[in-house]
């Protein structure tokens, strides 16, 4: 998802950076304007789908069995579950907190916290950028002027390393260098 949740690569960026004593804490910007048309969209399509299936459903509710009425109310929950569903999107917030040699990564949804780990930093080294491509593409293979922005490049992935060996995605990005400086940024804190 760091393609879409990008995280600030360097402290002018108050917002998203915040250092309070020896912590610093870097939080991914949202998702683009654009994708709220997309989803006013379709929680417009669910709100509709709602108003055709509402009859059905209350009607099955109140003459069916309980098997029928249980039916009934799982779809109204799923329904209505949907819409949020589909707002806790934009409103997903990933958070890279680093504190000494501490390194914390923390997933919230609508502002709490869904998800959090905690990780030694001791050698610079345990950050690594690597590159990741599924396939290059016959673009890629001709090489030639006039395919060049047809090519597949892939795109880069920033993991720390843990102690165990264990590689822990931080961030991923289709510029090397903004991870780079994502890098520097949490290290030199």
């Amino acid at each position: 998802m760091g393609l879409l949740y990008v995280f600030p690569v360097s402290e002018e960026e108050t917002d998203f950076v915040v250092k309070k004593d020896d912590t610093l804490i870097l939080k991914t910007y949202g998702l683009p304007y654009i994708f709220w048309i997309y989803a006013l969209c379709a929680v417009l399509v669910v709100f509709f789908m709602f108003l055709a299936i509402k009859e059905p459903v209350l009607k099955l509710i109140s003459l069916g069995e309980e098997t029928d009425a249980s039916l009934g109310y799982a779809l109204l929950t799923f329904v209505g579950l949907v819409p949020v569903f589909i707002l806790s999107f934009f409103f997903y917030e990933k958070r890279i907190t680093k504190k000494k040699n501490e390194l914390g990564i923390e997933h919230r949804i609508f502002g709490l916290k869904a998800f959090s780990e905690k990780f030694l930093l001791e050698k610079s080294d345990q950050l690594e950028i690597d590159n990741y491509i599924d396939s290059p593409n016959i673009a890629r293979m001709k090489n030639t002027p006039e395919s060049l922005g047809f090519q597949n490049r892939g795109y880069f992935t920033l993991r720390l390393v843990s102690a165990e060996g264990k590689k822990i995605m931080l961030d991923r990005h289709n510029r090397k260098v903004d991870l780079e400086k994502l890098k520097d940024l949490i290290l030199k804190n």
